[in-house]
């Protein structure tokens, strides 16, 4: 399907941008650099209780001379109002943090269009960079997509796919998502702006949808397979809450391991041992090698350090039930 060319008397496309985070930067950015007149930006506030290492979208917008509104609630009459008022030829939503209600989608004729970070209709939902990782994936991507009343359900305009390295943390394959993107854009915006995208369905039956991750969910479940803490170690290490488990009664944040390839015959979560290289503990299948860890309330430190410091004999459990010997 190709939608609507639109205005026709020769002034630029107009757009109103909901973003946030280093995506919602990096796609005000593109549409701007592809002559597209960003008439408003609608962001988030800040969370106080989350890392903040991203770019400021309300920043950028602002030093470029557009008009900003923090809009938590898409629904709230005042932002339909603001929109109205900008007279928007197309909507972006670039990672905006909420969706969109039909109400609003409606105010932009030439289509409100969401950029995602997966390649749809695979990891559907949210945190799709740190789920990917989580389960071990080797392959994502990010996906333009029109926007529909369920989420990341709508007709895709363009996909740009990246490969998944087995060292990726949700921080470095973040990066070369942003990078996917600003290509996937570069090829879209031209042509939207003409009028000459077209669009495919999704067939959501081969899909996949995700929730919202919680730090909770960081727990390490000692019965699961070392490749598979492994996964999880590194989808929510810096600048995530990161991993951890449970020692003497005190969480034992764990900021990166490694798995190996060996059989113990130990309960999950034993202490093998330690060295210069790190605290081996027993998995439901295989070892894994604890590299760098962090005592709650404490300062992160390499493991072996922490194991020589708290005399972590062989036989010490880690987690739920854990005893020492």
């Amino acid at each position: 399907m190709t939608r609507d060319a639109g205005r026709g008397d020769g002034a630029p496309a107009r757009a109103v941008v909901m973003g946030y985070h280093a995506m919602g930067c990096l796609g005000f950015d593109a549409l701007r650099r592809h002559g597209f007149d960003v008439a408003a930006v609608f962001t988030h506030r800040d969370n106080p209780a989350e890392e903040i290492w991203w770019p400021s979208l309300r920043e950028r917008a602002e030093a470029a001379g557009v008009a900003v509104h923090v809009a938590d609630d898409p629904a709230d009459p005042a932002v339909s109002a603001r929109i109205a008022e900008a007279h928007p030829d197309f909507l972006f939503s670039f990672y905006y943090r909420a969706l969109i209600p039909a109400g609003v989608r409606a105010l932009a004729p030439r289509g409100a269009l969401n950029l995602h970070g997966s390649l749809l209709p695979r990891y559907r939902g949210r945190a799709p960079v740190n789920w990917v990782l989580v389960n071990g994936e080797t392959e994502t991507g990010v996906t333009l997509h029109h926007m529909v009343d369920r989420a990341d359900a709508g007709d895709i305009v363009d996909q740009e796919r990246v490969a998944v390295g087995s060292d990726d943390t949700a921080y470095t394959l973040y990066g070369r998502l942003e990078r996917a993107a600003a290509r996937l854009l570069d090829r879209a915006l031209p042509l939207l702006r003409e009028g000459r995208a077209a669009a495919r369905p999704q067939d959501l039956a081969r899909g996949s949808c995700f929730g919202a991750r919680r730090p909770e969910d960081g727990r390490i479940d000692w019965a699961l397979p070392a490749r598979r803490l492994y996964d999880l170690v590194r989808a929510v290490t810096h600048p995530y809450p990161g991993a951890f488990t449970d020692l003497r009664g005190r969480r034992l944040l764990v900021w990166w391991a490694q798995p190996l390839d060996v059989r113990s015959g130990a309960p999950p979560g034993t202490v093998l041992g330690a060295d210069g290289t790190g605290i081996r503990a027993a998995t439901g299948d295989g070892v894994l090698r604890l590299i760098t860890v962090q005592r709650e309330g404490c300062p992160e430190q390499p493991a072996s350090a922490f194991a020589a410091a708290e005399d972590l004999a062989p036989g010490t459990r880690l987690g739920a039930g854990e005893a020492r010997p």
